[in-house]
């Protein structure tokens, strides 16, 4: 069966909303699909939570992909906004908490050797700062998540999506 890109244009927010700052691109989206629903009518908001491979079929039928979640980075510090484009967000994480579980990394590489990679990609998130037991963010991280709705918002709009 030959799978198509629909050119769905797609804001996914990513995250176990269950381990504090690990939720931050689920707690994300849901602030910005409130804002932005009406003005970007052909922009879907998906709570991928932490769906892991299921998530392939979004990736693979995306022309515009923008993720939003925590970004674990050895040159980060807590709480740090960042942003990676499309070639420089890695296509697999060596760290893993269990042998079963596929990262949202490892499903982007399985889409691009599938040769079914969003046109356009781009991730914005922040390094946690406490993933710990427990739901709702860090002090840190709520205070950062402004920003990155303000860098989300920017980059839909350098994609013609909202004006």
């Amino acid at each position: 069966m030959e799978l198509e890109n629909t050119g769905r244009k797609i804001v996914m927010g990513l995250g176990n909303t269950l381990n504090k700052d690990e939720g931050l691109g689920v707690h994300a989206l849901e602030v910005l699909e409130k804002k932005l629903a009406t003005l970007a009518p052909d922009v879907e908001f998906v709570d991928g939570g932490a769906l892991g491979l299921n998530l392939l079929p979004w990736v693979e039928e995306a022309s515009h992909l923008l993720v939003l979640d925590s970004v674990i980075s050895r040159f980060s510090l807590p709480g740090q906004v960042m942003e990676l484009e499309k070639d420089e967000i890695p296509l697999y994480r060596n760290i893993k908490m269990s042998d079963h579980q596929i990262t949202f990394q490892e499903v982007l590489g399985i889409a691009k050797i599938r040769d079914h990679f969003p046109e356009y990609l781009h991730l914005v998130g922040a390094q946690p700062v406490d993933m710990n037991i427990g739901y709702g963010m860090s002090p840190e991280i709520e205070a950062v998540i402004p920003q990155i709705l303000e860098r989300a918002e920017r980059v839909l709009r350098e994609w013609g999506l909202i004006k």
